[in-house]
């Protein structure tokens, strides 16, 4: 199994603030149990964080020419990534549509990476389902882009309102998906039938 390389992160200052924010809330971070927290919390913190300053429109590596010019759908990507205003993590699934342009595809885990690099950084739901559509754009500029994102955010489960199972959903719609509200109905109805 291929290890994904952990982003280059200055191990020592994040090691010595989990070791304050431990003396912060009242825990001794040198008792038995909290002696390694530091480090590993430093480190699951870097491979959650592993899209940091990477580009998810670079995951369209490889894109072909076919004679198709139906919509492809690839539903039920999942994800977790990391809510930027509470560092609680949010996690779900995203649904991409595309309409080929000139029979421009690409390979399809190539979306479910372009999904992963988005999400893998401090994010918001609204942003990351952006994101993944202007990476589409970007790489393929085809007729039509659809991305819908649902998720569940701890944020919102845990802590302040303690609503578990309440879900949020966004979307973003480019070119043809945008303009056209008929086509838009289509595809969402696709993505959103078992």
């Amino acid at each position: 199994m291929k290890r994904e390389r952990l982003m280059s992160i200055n191990k020592e200052k994040a090691e010595a603030a989990i070791y304050q924010f431990l003396e912060a809330i009242g825990e001794n971070p040198n008792r038995e149990g909290l002696l390694d927290t530091p480090k590993r919390v430093a480190k699951m913190y870097a491979e959650m964080f592993l899209g940091l300053g990477k580009d998810p429109k670079e995951e369209f590596t490889a894109v072909f020419k076919e004679h198709h010019e139906d919509v492809v759908i690839v539903k039920d990507i999942s994800f977790y990534s990391i809510c930027e205003h509470h560092l609680v993590p949010f996690y779900g699934k995203a649904h991409i549509a595309y309409l080929p342009s000139d029979g421009r595809v690409t390979g399809l885990s190539k979306l479910a990476r372009a999904v992963e690099v988005a999400s893998k950084r401090p994010q918001l739901q609204e942003r990351l389902t952006s994101q993944i559509a202007d990476a589409l754009v970007e790489a393929l500029n085809p007729k039509g882009t659809l991305v819908m994102v649902e998720a569940e955010h701890m944020c919102m489960t845990m802590r302040g309102i303690k609503k578990p199972g309440s879900k949020t959903i966004t979307t973003t719609a480019r070119g043809l998906y945008k303009e056209s509200r008929a086509e838009r109905q289509e595809v969402i109805s696709l993505m959103t039938k078992d």
